[in-house]
């Protein structure tokens, strides 16, 4: 077997785990081959570089979501397998697997089972987990200005975008019908939760062939505290506020430019979206 690891080391607050020496271990007890590639810049072609000359059969990422969706748009309908290693401030896209620490990751090289999910695509760019325009977009872009990181940094933000809360008109057309709403924002989900725990969406699955979009209409800042109790307590699709439409496309018009986000990355602002499932996409390595 030959892995390929990536590892960004300015990802998360991780700095006390010697992941070389674990990385070294798992060689040792396993015969793996492996190389060693650090993200320093230019790092798409340069990984592409490195798959195309060290052929792998698995790429193993040490980082965030963000650095996990960039391996995910590399590897995407390849046969190279990627295996996620959660070293970044909220991975949410580890736990979501059930990925929970970095020693846990690296021994999935040697135990772990390989599943095949899909992704999506939001006007041309591919998602592997969460993606969404309003409220959270403008949460995340505050949190990527930020020098501090950790939830506690996320909650602050939360809270300041709640009492600047800013409503959208969406138009929809998904698989054939025709809606409009009224929302503070609009997730296109492949899986389930945030890296926080909070689950925007109880629907998930992520090899059923579609996404789901999830509608948070406007509501009263006194509802707040139900609302993210319900999403830690995985029932947020009984509240008044939410609706969940289930799709395999969809096309959205907002009602004025709003910033996006993709798997906790800022894209930026535009109207319109395109969303569609890139089916059966990748190849995971997990937690049997």
């Amino acid at each position: 077997m030959k892995v390929l690891f990536v590892i960004n080391t300015k990802s998360g607050t991780q700095s006390d785990i010697n992941l070389e020496a674990l990385i070294d271990k798992q060689v040792e007890q396993t015969g793996i081959e492996k190389l060693i590639y650090y993200m320093q810049g230019d790092d798409e072609q340069n990984i592409k570089a490195a798959i195309a000359s060290f052929k792998p059969n698995c790429m193993a990422v040490a980082g965030g979501d963000g650095t996990v969706n960039m391996a995910a748009r590399i590897l995407a309908h390849t046969a190279v397998t990627l295996l996620i290693i959660p070293s970044g401030s909220a991975n949410g896209m580890a736990k979501e697997l059930s990925i929970f620490r970095v020693e846990q990751a690296i021994s999935l090289l040697s135990t772990g089972a390989l599943r095949q999910i899909d992704m999506i695509s939001i006007n041309g760019i591919p998602s592997i987990h969460l993606a969404d325009v309003g409220l959270n977009a403008r949460v995340v872009k505050r949190f990527e200005e930020d020098r501090r990181r950790g939830i506690l940094t996320y909650a602050r933000h939360l809270f300041g975008e709640i009492f600047l809360m800013k409503h959208y008109r969406f138009y929809i057309i998904y698989d054939g019908k025709q809606i409009k709403r009224k929302a503070v924002s609009l997730t296109f989900a492949n899986a389930t939760r945030y890296g926080t725990g909070a689950v925007i969406n109880p629907a998930g699955v992520l090899d059923d062939g579609q996404f789901e979009l999830i509608i948070v209409k406007p509501f009263p800042n006194i509802k707040l505290p139900s609302i993210a109790w319900k999403m830690f307590r995985n029932k947020l699709h009984t509240s008044d506020y939410v609706e969940i439409l289930c799709c395999k496309e969809a096309f959205i018009r907002c009602s004025k430019r709003t910033t996006l986000q993709v798997d906790g990355e800022i894209i930026g602002k535009t109207k319109e979206f395109r969303v569609e499932v890139m089916r059966r996409a990748l190849t995971l390595l997990v937690p049997e």
